[in-house]
């Protein structure tokens, strides 16, 4: 089955129109079945407005306002800006009290240290930690010995460790309650002198060899998430490989696939010179690069979800959504440093070099990553909602390394792919509906799994219930084989084979003339000016009443406010005008984000593509 092509997705209620019936019919069903909507395509339930009752919408939406409309209104409107800014004080203020602690994981649930890296011979910033507790039980109530234990790996992308269980409804949560053996590698906020990427595997490896001594006889299921989804494939492809299965979720392993006009990240490297300017930021760090501009990158991608839309949801729902907003902004704006030595490894050998499923991606001296070597089952799960890692990065690589069906059977593999249709890339981590189906099924599907004869299949879920909540036979699975040359896509290769030269030859350049004067220059102390004046944390803290006096006068307001207030109805007629008016203000920037994305690809293909 051919990857379809991304369905898109509605910026305002009246879009249906522009995208044809079919996607209005799974549109009007994603609605009636409450999933969770996209909030910067990543916070789906965490900013999830509030529901509204449509039918006494209509008869208001019918009615003039009236004068007393208006004045409740201007009241309501006042005190719901009143505590939007407090909102954003305590998000500052949040912000700078996990700077001061140190930036732990933010991980709901009870842990213990079992390895600390930054001990070990060659130091490495990373640790494995074993969840001891959920919900007041401890390990020996609701740990199932007999179950193979899962081991999390949370990414490297800029932000701290926490997204696969940062909430109850997560990863982590779903597999305790589902009575495995849990196990987290978290990492710390600032990378060991030197560490190289080939440090990170090793450790890594050490980890699983740590959890498969304490459960002998069941091979550890290992989980990457995103970038940590790369990680893990690679310990299964070097010369070691692993024995359990490998769960890839929204994981890019084939950086060049992609579909036109819908996922433009794969041409930046090629538009911004290749690596050099990642090397020159690290340099500027001294010698760390900051995670911030990571996280700034994925902003980027759709500008009218992070300057607009995620904060007029929150001002028109301040009362719902203020500790929904504040959970996940304590995670999202706590930016990590990745060393110079593996920000450039990364950059270099996998979104520029693609070496990944190429088979040239040389971990070590004498060891290089081949993905054929890969004989553990591996999971693949992708979302078409998911604009960082779409089905074409997630499934892509596969065509690239298999000739065809046959191939992957002689090889002796077995791949599982199953997609989601809506569910936007952290979502896939941390959406309720998500972690509480599509886990609890892959989990209680992995005996079926293994025993699958070697080829491709696609993992559907039947649940006719529609409860999220419930286990096999209310619910069964099914595993449809698939061809793997019906995964092949069409992208411009020649094209991206010229931004590696081009970037090859820019970071030459680099590295010769302007590197020794960018690190002779840099100190601690200018890299810590650069860190705190970065925007990501700039544009956060100075609503802190610490840094500016005016917002301990919105504190004193916003607090008795609060207990006494009574706001609207979400059917007020004025409050539906504000609701459509922002929803204009999205559509108008999606307008013009979607005008800077077709620049990005008309400037790429005439800098790198041939004509025909």
């Amino acid at each position: 089955m051919k990857i379809p092509t991304s369905p898109q997705k509605p910026r305002t209620s009246q879009r249906t129109t522009a995208v044809g019936k079919e996607a209005a019919v799974q549109w009007t069903h994603r609605q009636t079945k409450d999933l969770p909507p996209t909030v910067l395509d990543h916070s789906e339930e965490l900013l999830k407005p509030a529901p509204q009752d449509a039918s006494s919408g209509m008869k208001r939406a019918a009615e003039a306002p009236s004068a007393q409309d208006y004045f409740d209104y201007q009241r309501d409107f006042f005190e719901r800006t009143i505590l939007f800014w407090d909102t954003l004080r305590q998000r500052a203020n949040n912000m700078l009290e996990h700077e001061r602690a140190g930036l732990p994981p933010l991980l709901d649930f009870k842990y213990e240290t079992l390895l600390d890296a930054r001990s070990f011979e060659r130091s490495v910033n990373y640790a494995l930690l074993r969840i001891t507790e959920i919900d007041g039980h401890c390990w020996e109530d609701c740990v199932d010995s007999d179950k193979p234990p899962v081991i999390i790996v949370d990414p490297r992308a800029g932000h701290g460790p926490g997204i696969g269980g940062f909430k109850r409804d997560s990863e982590v949560g779903m597999a305790m309650r589902e009575g495995h053996p849990v196990y987290f590698v978290i990492f710390f906020p600032e990378p060991a002198l030197g560490q190289t990427l080939a440090d990170v595997l090793h450790v890594l490896r050490r980890f699983v060899e740590e959890v498969a001594l304490r459960h002998p006889g069941n091979p550890p299921v290992l989980y990457g998430n995103c970038q940590a989804g790369w990680a893990v494939t690679l310990l299964s492809a070097d010369c070691a490989g692993l024995v359990g299965p490998v769960v890839l979720n929204g994981s890019p392993l084939s950086y060049w696939a992609g579909e036109s006009g819908v996922n433009p990240m794969r041409l930046s490297g090629g538009l911004l010179g290749g690596s050099w300017l990642a090397h020159l930021t690290a340099d500027l760090g001294n010698g760390r690069f900051d995670g911030a501009w990571l996280a700034q990158n994925f902003e980027n991608l759709k500008p009218e979800k992070a300057i607009w839309e995620k904060y007029a949801q929150l001002f028109t729902n301040v009362d719902s959504e203020q500790a929904r907003f504040l959970e996940f902004e304590r995670w999202w704006n706590g930016f990590y440093f990745l060393s110079r030595e593996e920000i450039l490894a990364i950059v270099e050998n996998l979104f520029i070099g693609n070496q990944l499923e190429q088979g040239v991606f040389q971990i070590c001296l004498g060891c290089t990553a081949d993905l054929r070597r890969i004989k553990n089952p591996i999971v693949i799960f992708a979302s078409y909602g998911d604009n960082i890692t779409p089905p074409h990065q997630a499934l892509g690589w596969i065509p690239a390394v298999y000739s065809d069906t046959e191939d992957l059977k002689r090889a002796g593999q077995r791949i599982v792919y199953l997609t989601n249709r809506h569910v936007g890339h952290l979502g896939i981590f941390v959406s309720a509906g998500v972690a509480r189906l599509e886990h609890r099924a892959i989990l209680e599907s992995l005996a079926e799994i293994e025993a699958l004869a070697p080829g491709l299949y696609e993992m559907k879920i039947d649940n006719p219930s529609g409860n999220p909540d419930c286990h096999k036979p209310t619910y069964s699975i099914r595993f449809e084989s698939r061809q793997v040359e019906d995964l092949k896509t069409d992208y411009p290769q020649e094209a991206f084979e010229r931004v590696k030269q081009v970037s090859t030859f820019n970071e030459a350049l680099y590295r010769a003339f302007v590197s020794p004067w960018a690190q002779a220059l840099s100190t601690p102390w200018t890299a810590e000016v650069l860190k705190w004046l970065h925007p990501m944390r700039s544009s956060r803290y100075l609503f802190s009443e610490t840094l500016n006096p005016w917002m301990k006068g919105v504190s004193l307001l916003a607090e008795p406010l609060a207990r006494s207030r009574q706001p609207l109805a979400q059917h007020h007629p004025l409050i539906e005008r504000e609701r459509e008016a922002a929803e204009q203000v999205t559509h108008a920037l999606g307008r013009l984000r979607e005008g800077r994305d077709a620049a990005v690809e008309q400037a790429f293909r005439l800098m790198f593509q041939r004509p025909d």
